[in-house]
Formats: C-alpha cells, sequence, structure tokens
C-alpha cells in the first residue's frame, strides 16, 4: 500500500486510529483516479503530468533506463475537454495504437496472427486502441528476469524500482495465467517492449512525485467490442484485462473500443489501495490524460483529483485479539449459572454476561458469552463444559480496541477507594469507583453503599480540579 510507505507517515504506531490536533496535525493526501474512459498507461502518465507531476521528472527516469526511448509531452482537446498527451517514441519512431499496429503488421506480412502460439509470444499486447503505446519492435523479446534487471540498474528510487516490478509481476501472473504457463518462462515481445517498460517505469515515478498517501480508483468502464491481439481478436476487455480486474468493479458505457488495457489494469490494480466512490476530501488539483483517439461525445480521458482528507479528531487506541466463548443453556439451575461466572472470571476471563433467549422448542433459556484472551480460550472451554450442562461451546477471534486506563486512589472518612479512569487522546473520558472497595466499606462501616460511591466520586473530583 502506498500509506504504508509513505514517508509522510513515519513515525505514527500501528493505532487503529490516529490522533489529530492543531500542534501535531497532518492531512492525508488522497489521489483519486476517474476512470470513465477506461484507463491506459499514456493516460495515466498525461493525468500525473496534469495534475502537477514536473515531465522533466518523468523523462529523467526514462533517460535513467538506458533503452533509446524519449517523451514526447503536448496539449491536446477530447471532446471539448483539455488534456495533457504523452507518447513515447523509440528510435525515431513513436507509438500507435493496438489495432493499427496489427493492421499494418498484418499488411506488411501478408497474414493473420489469429491462431498463433509462439513461445515468445505469451501475452496480449499492452498497448490501446485508444492511446497505450503500441510500437513493437521484433527483437524485443524480453523476459520477466531481463525487465527486473533493466529496472533495477535504473537511476531511480528504491520504492520506485519496486513498484514498477510489482506492476510488471502483476502483468506477466495475468498473462501466465491466460495462457497456463509459469510467469518466469514467458518472453514478451510485447508488454516487455521499450515503451511498455517506459510507461510502467514512468507510472511509479510519477506516483510517488505526486506523494499521494492514499490511491483510491473508480469503477472501471472497460468498453466493448472486439480488439485485434497477437493471436486475433478478442472481445473487450482483453484476458489479460479481465484477470487483473478481479474484485474491481467494472462497467461499459457502451463505447465500442477498448477502454482499459492490461498495462493500465495492471498500473490500477498494483497502486489503487481499494475501489469507490469519490471520496471526502478538500479538492488541491486534478488533471487529465488523454488517450490517442477522440470519441464523439465521449471525452477520452482519465482525471485524476488530487486533494486533503477532511481531518477528524478521532481515538488513539490499543488494539488486541480477544476471543468469544458462547454457549446456550436452558437446563441449567439458575443458582449454578452465577457460581460459572464468578468461576470463569477467577479463571482470567476479561468478561462474561449472560443473555435471556428463546431457544427450540419454545424453551426459556440463556446465553453465555466469556470474553478472554486467546491463550486462555481452551482452559475456559473445558470450564464451561464441566460445569454447565451445555453439549457445545462456539469459539470466535474478534479485535477490540480499548481506551488507555489507569489507577487511582482517593481517601474518605472511611478508607481509601480506586478509581478507574479511562482517557482518549490523553483527555478523561470515565472514571468510576470500583465497586469491591465501596462494597467492602459499605458492609464493613454499614454505610449505604451509595453513600460511598457518592462520597469517592465526590473526592476524585475536587482532586482532580486542583
Amino acid at each position: 500500500m502506498i500509506l504504508a510507505e509513505s514517508t509522510r507517515h513515519r513515525g505514527l504506531t500501528d493505532d487503529a486510529t490516529v490522533p489529530y490536533d492543531e500542534k501535531s496535525a497532518f492531512l492525508m493526501r488522497i489521489a483519486y483516479l476517474e476512470c470513465f474512459s477506461g484507463i491506459s498507461g499514456d493516460m495515466f502518465l498525461g493525468a500525473l503530468v496534469d495534475a502537477g507531476v514536473p515531465a522533466e521528472v518523468l523523462e529523467k527516469a526514462v533517460a535513467a533506463l538506458g533503452v533509446g526511448a524519449k517523451l514526447e509531452v503536448c496539449k491536446v482537446v477530447r471532446s471539448g475537454i483539455s488534456a495533457t498527451k504523452v507518447d513515447v517514441w523509440v528510435d525515431g519512431e513513436k507509438d500507435m495504437p493496438r489495432e493499427e499496429y496489427w493492421s499494418k503488421h498484418d499488411a506488411e506480412h501478408g497474414h493473420s496472427h489469429a491462431g498463433e502460439h509462439s513461445h515468445h509470444d505469451h501475452s496480449h499486447p499492452h498497448d490501446h486502441s485508444h492511446g497505450e503505446n503500441a510500437h513493437k519492435h521484433e527483437d524485443s523479446h524480453r523476459g520477466l528476469t531481463e525487465i527486473r534487471k533493466i529496472i533495477t540498474g535504473a537511476d531511480i528510487s528504491a520504492s520506485a524500482k519496486a513498484t514498477a516490478i510489482r506492476i510488471f509481476e502483476a502483468l506477466a501472473a495475468a498473462e501466465a495465467k491466460v495462457h497456463n504457463v509459469p510467469v518466469e518462462s514467458i518472453h514478451f515481445h510485447e508488454v516487455g517492449s521499450v515503451d511498455a517498460i517506459v510507461d510502467i517505469v514512468c507510472a511509479a515515478v510519477g506516483i510517488e512525485a505526486l506523494e499521494a498517501d492514499d490511491i483510491v480508483c473508480s469503477p472501471l468502464n472497460v468498453g466493448g467490442g472486439t480488439v485485434k491481439c497477437a493471436h486475433g481478436a478478442f472481445p473487450v476487455p482483453a484476458p489479460a484485462t479481465i484477470e487483473l480486474l478481479k474484485n474491481a468493479p467494472v462497467y461499459s458505457s457502451g463505447v465500442q473500443a477498448e477502454l482499459v488495457t492490461p498495462t493500465g489494469a495492471a498500473i490500477a490494480a498494483t497502486l489503487a489501495n481499494r475501489f469507490g466512490q469519490f471520496p471526502e476530501l478538500k479538492i488541491k488539483t486534478s488533471g487529465y490524460g488523454a488517450g490517442s483517439r477522440d470519441f464523439a461525445g465521449h471525452p477520452n480521458v482519465l482525471r485524476i483529483v488530487i486533494g486533503d482528507a477532511l481531518p477528524v479528531v478521532t481515538a488513539k487506541t490499543a488494539r488486541e485479539t480477544v476471543s468469544v466463548l458462547e454457549a446456550n443453556l436452558d437446563d441449567l439451575n439458575p443458582q449454578v449459572f452465577g457460581y460459572v461466572m464468578d468461576r470463569v472470571m477467577e479463571e482470567g476471563a476479561l468478561d462474561v454476561f449472560g443473555m435471556p433467549v428463546q431457544m427450540k422448542k419454545n424453551r426459556p433459556g440463556t446465553l453465555l458469552t466469556v470474553l478472554c484472551k486467546p491463550e486462555d480460550a481452551n482452559k475456559l472451554t473445558q470450564l464451561v463444559f464441566s460445569e454447565t450442562t451445555t453439549l457445545g461451546v462456539r469459539r470466535r477471534d474478534e479485535a477490540r480496541q480499548t481506551l488507555a486506563r489507569r489507577w487511582e486512589s482517593v481517601s474518605t472518612e472511611w478508607g481509601e477507594v480506586r478509581i478507574k479512569i479511562a482517557s482518549m487522546n490523553g483527555t478523561v473520558t470515565n472514571y468510576a469507583p470500583e465497586y469491591e472497595d465501596c462494597r467492602r466499606i459499605a458492609t464493613e462501616h454499614h454505610v449505604p453503599l451509595k453513600t460511598v460511591m457518592q462520597e469517592a466520586t465526590r473526592a476524585y473530583v475536587a482532586g482532580a480540579k486542583h
């Protein structure tokens, strides 16, 4: 996750919630990808530049790869929307849309690719029918190992290298699944081409430069129709795209074109922490990345919106796992039930309680619930079996958050009483006199229990004011 790697959060703990105040405040920066026209590598790069990532940052990353590529960045208009277009040039040739490439390739070679299955071509092209890189070099048969070496040897940050490699590995895993071959045996002459490496590495470098703490992706418009690949025409989305977008929300607006490409899908699936609707945030900037095609009445752009999450005052709490033991009892003597509650507390339970329930055959019964540490669960289960009439005990583990707590003693005219104090973010939220202390004093001094409790509470409040 980007959040876990962000330097903006160094020094924070693994608490479930994080304190916010004027002295020690941080604002989480959110990047929201709006894929109403899908997503592709060049569209993503264009959106980053349009949102404020300097083009020089991406150009420097391309130069660091040493693969003979360069970027061309320009402003274009898509259905009335001004957007940034990023193209990759390799050896003096610009990338082209997927179908244009294969149509040109078929014309030059005089055949169709349908049915081919070369050992060196286990991948559908990553380039888009609406704008991702599609320039291919017949001798660029790269495997995942070689791609890792190229990325590892580049003069970019270690985190950007790791992100780029994760994107490529996601893409390779999808292709391997589609073609039923081991990942490391795949040799890409398509997604391993220079322009694909440039797209993915620049995506990793660009998102790092954006300094987003959280990346959210909208449902993806995948498009429709068919797309020509190395092995013939396939319905949209392409097989690898479907594999990459498992568990992601997708739809089609009816546009008959490939809107989400395998590379775009790999970028979204790898970078996004979650998929969802527009998050609550204070918008700071936005950017539009253009695809190559210009559809009538449909802006072929990817929008990225950058903003700060609205600050929320939350509690810094401790997190732990507790075991919950439950048993339904409909034939147990009520006197025994009280004894069982005492026994489980004596044996280390964190809490125990009973609730009336209506059981089968219309029998009134009691639901016994025991909270305990996981390491005590087996011992307490055996106790419930031996002390009650139940034939089964259910167990589950749950997360529990607790406020910070401490004990203080106050003096009353009858003796010392302990006060349990709970606090949230350093502020006292609850306090109560210890029942057993008050009960003992009431019994020994023949004073009403409520009087002892009231006096202990008054003594604590009076001391706290001073």
